[in-house]
This record gives structure tokens, sequence and C-alpha cells, in this order.
């Protein structure tokens, strides 16, 4: 019971709660944000139009 009364009445108890609390919502939000993002359809790539293939020979920098 003290350790209860500590947690809830003391300043280091209540941000130990808050603190807590703060992960569990943040894992929470980044479980939620991780599986909505896996189960997007791929974006298009706006590079591969351009030439199919023809433009990574001329993206090489020049040699000597």
């Amino acid at each position: 019971m003290k350790l209860l009364n500590d947690l809830f009445s003391t300043d280091y108890g209540l941000m130990s709660i808050i603190g807590i609390g703060f992960m569990l919502c943040m894992a929470a939000f980044f479980l939620r944000m991780f599986l909505v993002k896996m189960n997007e359809p791929p974006a298009p790539n706006p590079a591969g139009r351009a030439g199919a293939g023809s433009g990574s020979a001329k993206s090489l920098p020049p040699s000597r």
C-alpha cells in the first residue's frame, strides 16, 4: 500500500506514471502507423518513367 501511495502522491511517482503512459501511447501510435504503411500499395517510382533503364548510364559520374 505504501508503494501505491508513493506512486500517486509524490512528484517522482506522478512523473513515472506520465512517462509510462506516454511510452505506451507512443508504442500504440507507431504500431498503428507501421501496420497502415505496410498495407499500402507501393507508390510508382517517378524516376522509372523517364528512360526505362537508359537513365542509369547517364547518372554515373564521368570516368577518368
